[in-house]
């Protein structure tokens, strides 16, 4: 036993529960059995091992069920990786697709152009441009103005002038056809009568006019302006028109603008001019657009070198501020004529300087109407409901909330919103320098800035006073910046004519 109680190495057991020490027994680090017995020894050996191989299989099972646990969490993070990544990848093309669509690039708009050739060759479509533009390339295609919510613009060049081609949608087969077509065999069957009564359908939903909105005087009046939507071709009551002829019609009366354009460019000279169109493209004339980073909005230099081209320098006497003064009062008289010259005011509700163009006379030109509407549109927009004025807002076009419903009669008007962002910006004192303390400019900044505060301008005071002295607050601040301005002109040493913005005409009231 003596040999029990001499310190042997340190050691540990087979099963990691015991050690000897040297005062002759066995050191329980389990404190599972006492020390100093043999057989109790040989027992915590035996103990051991089937201990360890319990140990074994436990930390076995414990591996397996951690890699398999690991394996299906690795396969669920793997799967919602690639699901993000495929989501991600899949916005970022369809972001691509929506910013590329509306990119302006020529390569695009000579395709567009060369699609429209191929369908005018099919004979779907034809136009009075069609020929020169597929044929005989006397329109030649310049550069893409802009790509905007799927409308095309481009600037060209027709037998040697500039235009400007327009369409609201980039393909034809965009536009909904002429359904009457579908029920008939040949287009032949439809008379000239027949055209200008869908024609004249499609333009009063477009124009937002009713039958009992329009003034039925003048008779026969209506047919003749909507002849004009198509040219010549309903000059003769016996001429037929093809499917082709209807379809290339029927889609361009889809297009708002064109609607507007069409119409009332032979009652007003303040609406571009429609040139010609091939299919539901358009040509409207070419003029100096304005620009919100031009300090006098349009180009004056440009116009002005334009016109003395055309008169032989007769016109370079004119000096900047004339020539501003005498496109404002181009601006008054568009304004005028827009709310007394139709049947229905007419009412502007996307005023900036990109919306308007000059011609070399100094005439303002509406040349985007789309936000323009008549009376009886302008109405039904504004009808809605409301919680503060700020929900009565449409674009430059505004009303009141009254018990929870937008007012149906417009706040503002087109003089007040052209006050407040054309007028005032021209006419500040940071532009005009030394000479901002001169008594007429002090004077014109007041009417200015009388005009941008005045509710309804000249449009529903009239209404309300008839007359009275509430109508006369939005003629006399019309009428108030009429008379600075041309004694500014006059002042200036400006003689003659007024650039074409004083011009009186004879304009036929708006029949259809």
């Amino acid at each position: 036993m003596s040999e029990w109680k001499t310190k042997p190495p340190t050691e540990s057991s087979p099963g990691g529960g015991a050690e000897l020490e040297d005062h002759g027994r066995y050191k329980d680090t389990a404190g599972l059995f006492p020390t100093g017995d043999p057989d109790a020894q040989h027992a915590a050996r035996r103990r051991g091992v089937r201990w360890r191989g319990a140990g074994r299989g436990r930390m076995g099972l414990l591996r397996w069920l951690g890699l398999r646990l690991w394996s299906r969490r690795g396969t669920l993070v793997f799967a919602l990786l690639w699901f993000g990544s495929w989501l991600f990848l899949n916005g970022l093309v369809l972001v691509h697709r929506s910013i590329m669509s509306d990119y302006c690039t020529d390569d695009k708009s000579k395709r567009i152009l060369q699609r429209l050739c191929l369908e005018f060759g099919d004979g779907s479509v034809t136009g009075d441009m069609c020929e020169d533009l597929c044929v005989l390339g006397l329109v030649e295609y310049k550069r893409c103005l802009y790509y905007e919510n799927g409308k095309k613009v481009m600037e060209a060049r027709w037998r040697g002038k500039p235009i400007i081609l327009k369409s609201k949608l980039e393909n034809f087969s965009s536009y909904e056809p002429l359904g009457i077509l579908d029920y008939q065999d040949t287009a032949e069957e439809l008379s000239p009568l027949d055209v200008v009564f869908y024609a004249t359908l499609e333009v009063r939903n477009s124009l937002g006019l009713a039958e009992e909105d329009e003034d039925e005087e003048g008779g026969g009046g209506g047919n003749s302006s909507l002849a004009k939507l198509w040219g010549k071709k309903l000059k003769s009551q016996e001429k037929s028109f093809s499917r082709a002829e209807l379809a290339s019609l029927w889609s361009l009366l889809q297009q708002e603008e064109y609607t507007f354009l069409r119409v009332l460019q032979d009652l007003s000279v303040h609406v571009a001019k429609v040139l010609g169109s091939c299919g539901h493209f358009y040509a409207v004339e070419f003029l100096s657009a304005g620009h919100a980073w031009d300090q006098n909005i349009f180009s004056l230099e440009d116009v002005s070198g334009l016109r003395g081209q055309e008169l032989g320098g007769a016109r370079g006497r004119w000096t900047a501020r004339d020539m501003v003064h005498r496109i404002a009062l181009s601006f008054l008289d568009m304004v005028w004529h827009f709310d007394h010259d139709f049947t229905h005011k007419l009412h502007l509700c996307d005023i900036k300087p990109e919306n308007f163009a000059i011609r070399t006379d100094l005439t303002v030109v509406a040349i985007d109407v789309d936000m323009a509407f008549f009376e009886p549109k302008m109405r039904d927009i504004l009808d809605q409901n409301c919680s503060s004025d700020e929900d009565c807002n449409f674009f430059d076009c505004s009303s009141r909330c009254v018990q929870r419903r937008c007012s149906r009669q417009r706040r503002n008007s087109n003089l007040q919103v052209i006050c407040e962002k054309i007028f005032r910006p021209w006419f500040s004192p940071t532009l005009l320098g030394a000479k901002a303390g001169l008594p007429l400019q002090v004077e014109l900044q007041r009417a200015v800035q009388a005009c941008s505060e005045t509710d309804g301008g000249v449009e529903e005071k009239e209404e309300d006073a008839a007359g009275g002295g509430a109508a006369g607050g939005g003629r006399d601040v019309h009428q108030r910046l009429l008379n600075i301005l041309t004694r500014l002109l006059h002042e200036g040493g400006a003689s003659g004519e007024r650039g074409g913005a004083q011009e009186e005409k004879d304009h036929a009231a708006l029949n259809f």
